[in-house]
């Protein structure tokens, strides 16, 4: 995935409130290997949700700063 196409799907995948649980799909085509896995209210939760997953370096917490700006861990 290119950093390009990346940003783009990070963008599309951010929710205005919360945290967005996503995950990578190597096998998808190179526009959509970013889907949605599960949104949450709270930070912790999300950051606990990715660390129960069996490859957690998959995943990712997407949300937005109090700046507006897409921000993800």
């Amino acid at each position: 995935m290119t950093n390009d196409i990346f940003e783009k799907e990070k963008i599309k995948l951010t929710p205005e409130n919360g945290f967005n649980l996503v995950a990578v799909d190597y096998f998808a085509d190179s526009d959509n290997q970013l889907y949605l896995v599960e949104h949450f209210e709270m930070y912790q939760d999300a950051l606990n949700a990715k660390k129960e997953r069996k490859n957690s370096e998959d995943y990712f917490i997407l949300y937005k700063g109090t700046g507006g700006e897409f921000l993800y861990r």
